[in-house]
């Protein structure tokens, strides 16, 4: 073997050695995706303090939401952080008073609760008037926004597939869409 030829093997071998230590260091260094193309997502904080009894059904509607949207995400607020959404539980009936979208306090009305209406649909429900969606009575279980005419025996805590697209269609802008619930309007379920 010619020492040209020596040193063409010894640089392929070297060379390759070095391809096989850096190229998993470079694949694991990857940039990220396009960030263009991936959603902007709006994270609206609540505090659900005032809550009592049903921070559990608060949380789980906020769970609901969380896995129904990609646009929104509701998150408990920290300490020291101004909630976007204020919920308070009282003897009356449930009931949304949104501010502006994504803003605003609803409540968790014990009348409904001592009538049988399940407290995780109630709190996904009102969250909804919240994320821009009106009551849409009289209604069939399947549709969430359809609250108390779903009858007590409804558990549907989830929205459908039209209550979801509108959700994502009014959040995708993150301003107030034309049809939302207009701001300052008592819902009362």
């Amino acid at each position: 073997m010619s020492s040209g030829t020596h040193r063409r093997a010894l640089t392929a071998a070297l060379i390759g050695t070095v391809l096989a230590v850096v190229a998993p260091a470079t694949a694991v260094a990857a940039p990220a995706p396009d960030a263009a193309v991936a959603p902007t997502v709006r994270t609206l904080t609540y505090d659900a303090t005032l809550s009592a009894e049903f921070r559990s059904a608060v949380d789980q509607g906020a769970a609901v939401w969380n896995q129904s949207v990609v646009n929104v995400q509701l998150r408990p607020v920290t300490p020291g952080q101004r909630a976007d959404i204020r919920v308070i539980a009282d003897n009356g009936w449930p009931r949304a008073i949104p501010t502006s979208l994504g803003k605003g306090t609803w409540y968790m009305g014990r009348q409904a609760v001592t009538q049988g209406y399940n407290t995780i649909r109630i709190s996904s429900h009102e969250f909804g008037h919240l994320l821009g969606l009106p009551d849409r009575k009289p209604g069939p279980c399947s549709s969430l926004m359809s609250g108390s005419t779903g009858g007590v025996s409804c558990t549907n805590a989830y929205p459908n597939a039209g209550e979801k697209n509108e959700v994502e269609w009014y959040f995708r802008g993150l301003s107030r869409a034309r049809g939302a619930v207009p701001a300052g309007v008592l819902i009362k379920d």
